[in-house]
């Protein structure tokens, strides 16, 4: 079991910038995939990224790269969604997840998710 606590959204105008938090506890988090997710109102949750936890490939959505970095504090067992040059298509409540394994994209993939964490760009 993998237990995940979001924070750090909020309202932030547009061309701003946001960290989210999530911090991980629980059975053999070293061995898992961490991703973000997000879901506006009316969509699906869609997959934004995902690192495994001991390193190594990371995977961006197209339309975060270049924008949006993950990283992770080993000894807060914390991972972090720096994200830039916000836009209003990027409100949405933020999710994290973690998967034992390696690093997928798909939302079904994921056992372990947050609470979720509002992020609002105003233009």
């Amino acid at each position: 079991q993998v237990q995940l606590v979001e924070s750090g959204g909020g309202l932030v105008q547009a061309g701003g910038s946001l960290r989210l938090s999530c911090a991980a506890s629980g059975r053999s988090v070293s061995s898992c995939a961490m991703a973000w997710f997000r879901q506006a109102p009316g969509k699906e949750r869609e997959f934004v990224v995902a690192m495994r936890w001991s390193g190594g490939r990371t995977d961006y959505a197209d339309s975060v790269k270049g924008r949006f970095n993950i990283s992770r504090d080993n000894a807060k067992t914390t991972v972090y969604l720096q994200m830039n040059s916000l836009k209003p298509e990027d409100t949405a409540v933020y999710y994290c997840a973690a998967r034992y394994g390696s690093i997928w994209s798909a939302v079904e993939t994921y056992s372990y998710w947050g609470q979720g964490t509002q992020v609002t760009v105003s233009s």
